[in-house]
This record gives structure tokens, C-alpha cells and sequence, in this order.
């Protein structure tokens, strides 16, 4: 990437900056809209013109507004290197949250041991309970790097924000590791319980 250089001291008197190149683009690969209750949204390589292979180094999961039918549930993700006919990929993740009540009475930045993994092949949570009002949701994104690797594992990075049950503003990060050398070919999204009852995921590929 080309360095960027004021032609002056002062960024408020700046009237050029240099070029800006090789910052990579988004490439749209595949959008599934939920507009009545499933169980779960999954990306298969392959499938559906899914692709989640060789193809990019990066790819970025987005998830925009995720409603669930039930209260008080978490949205989780897990992987799959059998092209999804099980999602049970080892991981090992850790988590902080920040978190405001909507009367300000209740506030803080916590380590979340609840939503940590070791060596699990259980679904990761991807935050805090959401409640199912009409207006509350979850919205992030989720970075996986390399999945097509058989050298490495698989990191992953995960960012959300949601209106909890209790009215809470929460913001989750989450960071971690699928610990298999084995390729990492689909992805299933889900409702801790019950079923999503609407919301977008998209899939896009880094180059």
C-alpha cells in the first residue's frame, strides 16, 4: 500500500494526499435473506454458488438485523471440513463484551468467560442474548482467514452488536481458532433455541 503524505503540516490545510492502492476490494459471493422462521442459514463450498475454497484468502461474513422467534437466545455459528455434513470443527476462542442498560444504571467492559471455547466442538455464541421484541436484533460480521489452508489452522474474528432482552446495548468481540489443519468448507448459522424468524447474511471474498 502506497504511503499517504500531506503536502503539508497541517491536515486542516491539506489540499492533496497521495494515491491510495492494493487495499482490496469485497467481492459479493452469495446473500441469504430469512424472511420466515428456519433453523439455520448455512454457506456450503460448492453449493448454492457458494465458495469457500482457494479462491480468496479472506473471506467476511456479514449478518444484518438476525431476529429470533424466541427470547433470550444467542446467534452461534460453527464450521464444517466435511462440507457440512457435520459442523463440529475443534475451536478455541476468548471474548469480551461492552455493555450499557438503556437507563445508564448498568454499565461496564467485562472479560466473557461464558462465551469461551477450549478445544470445543460445540457452536461458538456470537453475543449476548437478544431479546425478540420487534425491534430488537443482532448485527456483525465475522472474518475467517484461509480456510482452504491444510498447513494452519483457521482464525476467526467476530464482531456484534444487539439490543438484549433486558435492554442492554451490548458490543462482543470475539477472537479464536478452528484447530484443524483439515480444510474449512461451510459454515452454519443458528438460534441458540428456536429458529431464526428473519435477517440477512451475505458472504463476500477479500482480494
Amino acid at each position: 500500500m502506497a504511503i499517504i503524505r500531506l503536502n503539508n503540516r497541517a491536515v486542516k490545510d491539506a489540499t492533496a494526499v497521495g494515491s491510495i492502492t492494493a487495499l482490496g476490494n469485497l467481492i459479493l459471493i452469495k446473500t441469504q435473506t430469512v424472511s420466515s422462521g428456519v433453523s439455520s442459514v448455512s454457506f456450503v463450498n460448492g453449493a448454492s454458488s457458494v465458495v469457500l475454497d482457494n479462491t480468496y484468502k479472506e473471506y467476511i461474513f456479514t449478518f444484518n438485523n438476525i431476529h429470533p422467534a424466541t427470547n433470550n437466545v444467542k446467534l452461534e455459528c460453527n464450521f464444517s471440513s466435511d462440507t457440512g455434513s457435520n459442523y463440529n470443527v475443534t475451536k478455541t476462542s476468548t471474548a469480551f463484551v461492552a455493555y450499557n442498560r438503556e437507563t445508564s444504571a448498568d454499565f461496564g467492559l467485562v472479560y466473557y468467560e461464558a462465551h469461551d471455547l477450549a478445544q470445543s466442538t460445540g457452536y461458538q455464541s456470537i453475543n449476548h442474548n437478544i431479546g425478540n421484541d420487534n425491534d430488537q436484533s443482532v448485527s456483525g460480521y465475522l472474518h475467517l482467514f484461509e480456510p482452504s489452508s491444510t498447513v494452519s489452522v483457521k482464525h476467526f474474528l467476530i464482531t456484534s452488536t444487539s439490543y438484549q432482552a433486558s435492554d442492554f446495548a451490548l458490543q462482543q468481540h470475539i477472537g479464536g481458532y478452528c484447530n484443524t489443519t483439515s480444510a474449512v468448507d461451510a459454515i452454519d448459522f443458528k438460534m441458540s433455541s428456536g429458529n431464526i424468524d428473519s435477517g440477512t447474511i451475505s458472504l463476500y471474498g477479500v482480494v
